[in-house]
């Protein structure tokens, strides 16, 4: 009887939502899968998972016995790390979440030099932009881009990058560029979905803090889009510097306005706050703070 294998299962189990992801996460097969939960059942005497064609549920048995499970768990990954630690090597597996542009742009480029210094490591990297809690879905750091709020996580600033506000040289020969913030309302603007400030777009400049509320003509929660659609001369986007750097070093784009300033926003490294760092946390975490010191896309 494997225990430890019942207790990952399970908690594999209702962390991907279903048998068959969670199989196919865990390499064993979906009949495995379920053994080893209904085993655990049968020897708890207890129902854990409500389980019907549509989907799965927790017990009320079944969420006590989910938190006290990811807890252990948690415990037994802290205790391995110490030791790796103390060994000077980093193992196991680390779980990354990283914004989808800048994992592609700025990080996927470095993972080999990472994989080539820490053999040992089995990395599992997911690229969303939906904001997740790193604690529910077992993720050992996540890359964020904001502003960041009060959190009960533990963040490391990586670098910075600024809101620019651009267009393509043929868009601005074609209309009257913008010489303050409030000529944006008769622009073409493209947004972004998940701007913290919506339509409102703020900016310092020689009179202090002016806010401007854009008319979008086109949405979407695509940077690259925004970006791809700026390229095309179908309008204003205001987008991070680590996404537009090279267009505007080549002159593809064009800052507007630069006596008028965006926010600037930190790039981060969070991860759940813990007595004891697992050595695989610590160094990613020191890779990435070395790879981008001189921020490579600064204006």
């Amino acid at each position: 009887m494997d225990r430890f294998l019942e207790l990952n299962t399970f908690v594999s189990v209702v962390q991907a939502g279903s048998f068959v992801r969670a199989s196919e996460a865990s390499g064993l097969t979906k009949a495995a899968t379920s053994r080893y939960v209904a085993d655990l059942e049968a020897r708890l005497g207890v129902r854990l998972l409500n389980r019907t064609t549509r989907r799965l549920s927790l017990t009320s048995e079944g969420q006590i016995f989910f938190e006290r499970a990811k807890e252990i768990l948690s415990l037994l990954e802290e205790a391995e790390g110490e030791i790796t630690r103390r060994n000077g090597q980093a193992s196991g597996v680390l779980r990354i979440n990283a914004p989808v542009t800048f994992g592609l742009l700025h990080l996927a480029p470095i993972w080999g030099a990472f994989r080539t210094l820490y053999p040992h490591l089995q990395i599992e990297l997911n690229l969303s932009d939906r904001v997740i809690d790193l604690v529910e879905e077992g993720v050992d750091v996540a890359i964020r881009i904001a502003e960041l709020q009060n959190s009960t996580l533990i963040s490391r600033r990586l670098t910075t990058t600024r809101m620019v506000l651009c267009a393509s040289p043929d868009y601005l020969l074609k209309h009257t560029a913008p010489s303050r913030p409030s000529d944006l309302q008769h622009h073409d603007v493209i947004a972004y979905s998940y701007f913290a400030g919506k339509d409102e777009w703020s900016f310092a400049g020689p009179q202090g803090l002016e806010t401007v509320k854009t008319n979008p003509n086109f949405r979407t929660n695509s940077g690259d889009t925004c970006k791809a659609l700026a390229l095309a001369s179908q309008g204003i986007i205001l987008q991070p510097s680590f996404l537009v750097y090279e267009e505007l070093k080549q002159k593809k784009l064009i800052e507007i306005m630069p006596e008028y300033r965006s926010i600037e926003l930190g790039v981060y490294a969070l991860y759940p706050s813990k007595k004891h760092i697992a050595a695989k946390v610590v160094v990613l975490i020191d890779f990435l703070i070395k790879h981008f010191k001189n921020a490579p896309f600064e204006l």
